[in-house]
């Protein structure tokens, strides 16, 4: 949904370019899948803006995502990204629910995101709304630790032309444009995209984990009185490179279709269709299949006349079907490689106030995945609003992260071993692995003391049961493993996330974020994992915080900076570092901008993920990036 300003204030454009105050009304949807104020929203949920985006310099969503400081962003190579939020951060974070546009990126293989396969262009984000924290009551299994919503302009806000491109040492882009306007009342964008990166850096010389990226698509809206219809789609392909053997070949399509309608003054309903399917062949290792469909619908109703007291409803349903078709290789396995996999649910939330100032929310979220059957995911929040200026809220949520093909399914190697007789794999899934679950607390404070500055702050506590753990099973049934994943560890988080943001003169405006947390797993007596409780978690910072500045120069300039640090990660030892990324602009002309961006220009070269000597180092770089509007 586009974003607006509440009590029918006029859309924006730029949602940067707001006052302190106007920005507490943005209108966001991922919270209670309902439009709220951001003012009102009773969650940790941070906004980066386009504009922000286009002004840090990102080029790649991964990267865009470091702007939001409630989350944990680290560079694994040339293409791979470790993201999380609250802990238990891999290449494979699976507690992070990631959406586009109202599409899951989620892959049922290990319950995350390939980033590898996710690009957008970003010249087309509207805001990039971040909640750190619970959001399985609204979203379902998997939205453990938080959800990302990435949304795009409307194309009717993507009118004219655009050409971009951007070249630096060790990576090259170019984007093309075009949205027009519909004879029936609609409009349009196409766009295209290109992006290469080459191999990177390593402290024993270079890794072949560069690529080359293709990527089409398109979004149409049409706007009624009463409601309205989206309709995009994108197609891609990429070349993976790879230590051993050949080049990893990915590829894609996607189809998205939406309509939402207003029934009554007090009644609104949301259908949505999802088609997905990706291809990845892996030499040696599989060729996997993937097609999705997905079906959701919504409906939200007012029940209470008195607009100071108010009750609302939103309940919904989804259905999501997927065929998992995998060509094993000779060194591992999924069994059975051909699956069918269904997910169902049914959720309903309701907002009551208690009195003027005091909100109860509760919710419940019923959904059934292929694996386990039926888990229940309930929440309750409650808000205070002494004032218009302020909003005291917490929240108790139980969430689950249902069970993968990885967990279940993933042999090694393919023929299997005899042991007495039966056949045995040295790997052999986890044929009992259930769920993991969480239980969280939350207490937030946001404020806007001014209008010229404003802060958040969230503390949390997590209890998690039932985690992965890796166990030898040498007395299993026949075709099972002599080791397999089980469910022998617990653990829990806590911590305290913030920000901040001022603007001390007209055209300077500062953003700050703090996240200071404590990860701590156990494993159950009878355990036997050879990490210990080391291998269960993730590699997970004590502390990371970030400034941001964004100023406005004479000249039809702008220069935006942003100093980062990361805690030193445990295990594998990484150590802690803090560098500098800055973006100079030029507006030379109307329509064209002149960028130069400088990343990581603190020093020569930093690790971020991974273990040594074999994990990537990056180097201070410089790109010059052109944009030119018709």
């Amino acid at each position: 949904m586009a974003a607006g300003l509440a009590n029918g204030a006029p859309l924006q454009d730029d949602i940067a370019e707001l006052s302190l105050e106007q920005l507490s009304d943005i209108v966001i949807t991922s919270v209670s899948r309902q439009e709220e104020r951001l003012g009102n929203a009773a969650a940790s949920v941070y906004i980066v803006s386009g504009n922000e985006i286009r002004r840090s310099g990102a080029r790649t969503l991964p990267e865009a995502l470091r702007l939001a400081p409630n989350l944990q962003v680290a560079r694994v190579d040339a293409r791979g990204y470790a993201i999380t939020a609250r802990g238990f951060n891999s290449l494979q974070s699976n507690k992070l629910l990631v959406l586009i546009d109202g599409r899951t990126l989620y892959t049922p293989l290990f319950s995350g995101v390939s980033w590898e396969a996710q690009d957008v262009l970003l010249e087309d984000v509207e805001r990039i709304e971040v909640i750190s924290g619970p959001g399985a009551t609204i979203w379902g299994a998997n939205a453990v630790n938080g959800v990302i919503n990435v949304i795009t302009r409307s194309a009717k806000d993507s009118q004219g032309g655009l050409v971009a491109g951007a070249a630096g040492k060790e990576d090259r882009d170019g984007s093309v444009r075009y949205g027009a306007a519909l004879p029936n009342g609609g409009h349009y964008r196409v766009y295209a995209r290109y992006a290469e990166a080459d191999d990177a850096v390593r402290d024993t010389g270079r890794a072949a984990t560069g690529y080359s990226r293709r990527q089409a698509g398109f979004r149409a809206d049409w706007d009624r009185a009463r409601g309205g219809l989206m309709l995009s789609g994108d197609v891609y392909e990429a070349d993976l490179a790879q230590r051993t053997g050949g080049s990893t070949l990915l590829s894609g399509a996607n189809l998205v279709a939406r309509l939402t309608r207003r029934l009554a003054d007090d009644s609104n309903v949301r259908l949505q269709l999802v088609l997905d399917h990706t291809e990845w062949n892996q030499p040696n290792l599989m060729y996997e299949r993937l097609d999705t469909v997905e079906l959701e619908a919504q409906h939200g109703v007012r029940l209470a006349a008195d607009s100071s007291m108010p009750h609302s409803v939103t309940w919904g349903a989804g259905y999501r079907y997927s065929r998992d078709r995998i060509a094993n290789g000779r060194a591992q396995a999924y069994l059975p490689n051909d699956l069918a996999m269904h997910w169902g649910s049914l959720f309903v939330q309701d907002e009551v106030a208690l009195r003027g100032d005091l909100r109860l929310t509760g919710g419940v979220k019923v959904e059934h995945n292929h694996y386990t059957g039926a888990e229940v995911l309930p929440s309750m929040r409650l808000a205070w609003t002494p004032d218009s200026r302020q909003l005291l809220w917490a929240s108790l949520a139980r969430t689950v992260r249902a069970p993968s093909r990885i967990d279940r399914d993933f042999h090694r190697p393919v023929n299997p071993v005899l042991v007495g007789g039966v056949p045995r794999y040295i790997f052999g899934g986890g044929p009992d692995f259930q769920s993991e679950t969480a239980k969280t607390v939350e207490l937030g404070y946001r404020i806007q003391p001014s209008p010229r500055w404003s802060y958040s702050a969230t503390a949390f506590i997590a209890k998690y049961d039932r985690l992965r753990t890796q166990e030898p099973n040498p007395d299993g049934p026949a075709y099972s493993g002599l080791t397999e994943f089980r469910n022998m560890a617990h653990g829990h988080t806590r911590g305290i996330e913030m920000w901040a943001r001022w603007e001390p003169l007209d055209g300077w405006r500062l953003n700050g974020g703090l996240v200071v947390q404590r990860v701590r797993t156990a494993l159950y007596p009878g355990s036997r994992d050879p990490g210990g409780s080391g291998g269960v978690t993730g590699a997970d910072p004590s502390h990371y915080w970030q400034l941001r500045s964004s100023h406005d120069l004479p000249g039809d300039m702008q220069l935006d900076w942003t100093l980062r640090r990361v805690g030193a990660l445990p295990r594998p030892a990484v150590p802690s570092y803090h560098e500098l990324d800055l973006q100079w602009l030029w507006k030379a002309t109307r329509n064209l901008d002149v960028a130069l961006i400088g990343q990581n220009l603190l020093h020569r070269s930093h690790p971020e993920f991974g273990a040594a000597p074999n994990r990537s180092v990056f180097e201070r770089t410089a790109v010059l990036r052109l944009t030119y509007r018709f």
